[in-house]
C-alpha cells in the first residue's frame, strides 16, 4: 500500500539529479528520508496526541507514540533504509520500537515535569514541548537506526 502511494510521486520525473540523489544510500540522503519520515509520523503523532488529550497527556503520549512508531518503523525499512529485502516488518517494528521506548521514556518524563511546573499547561503547550524532544531523540534514533537495525 505504502509503495502505492509513494512510488507515483517519485517516478513522475523518474531521471531528475535530486530524485536520484535522494534515492542514494549515503547517509546525507537517508537523513533526509528520515526527517521526511519523521514529519509525516508526527503529524499522526500529534492528531492522536491532540484527540486524546482528553484522556490525559500521558496517555495521549504514549498511544500518539505507538501510533506513529508503527508508521514510522515501516516507512524508515521501506523508504529510509531500502531495507525491506533485509529486515522483515516484525524485527523493524521489535528493534525500532524498543528505541523508540527510550524517546517514549523522554517525552513521558518532559510531560510530568510540565504537568507539574505548570498543571494548567493546555494541549497546544505540551505539543510544543514534545516536538522539542521528539526532534532531539530523533535524532539519536536516526544514528541508530541507520548504525545498528536496518
Amino acid at each position: 500500500m505504502i509503495d502505492n502511494v509513494v512510488s507515483p510521486v517519485l517516478s513522475a520525473h523518474p531521471e531528475h539529479p535530486m530524485l536520484v540523489a535522494l534515492r542514494s544510500d549515503g547517509a546525507f540522503p537517508q537523513l533526509v528520508r528520515f526527517a521526511l519520515v519523521g514529519g509525516l509520523s508526527n503529524v499522526l503523532y500529534i492528531a492522536v496526541f491532540m484527540v486524546m488529550h482528553s484522556e490525559g497527556s500521558i496517555v495521549a503520549n504514549a498511544v500518539g507514540a505507538v501510533a506513529s512508531t508503527v508508521l514510522a518503523n515501516e516507512l524508515h525499512r521501506r523508504l529510509t533504509f531500502h531495507a525491506a529485502d533485509r529486515v522483515g516488518w516484525f524485527t523493524a517494528q521489535w528493534e525500532g520500537g524498543g528505541l523508540a521506548l527510550i524517546g517514549l521514556g523522554a517525552s513521558t518524563a518532559a510531560l510530568t515535569a510540565l504537568d507539574v511546573a505548570l498543571p494548567t499547561a493546555g494541549a497546544a503547550l505540551s505539543a510544543l514541548i514534545l516536538v522539542g524532544v521528539t526532534a532531539l531523540v530523533g535524532g539519536l534514533r536516526f544514528l541508530a537506526l541507520r548504525g545498528l537495525v536496518f
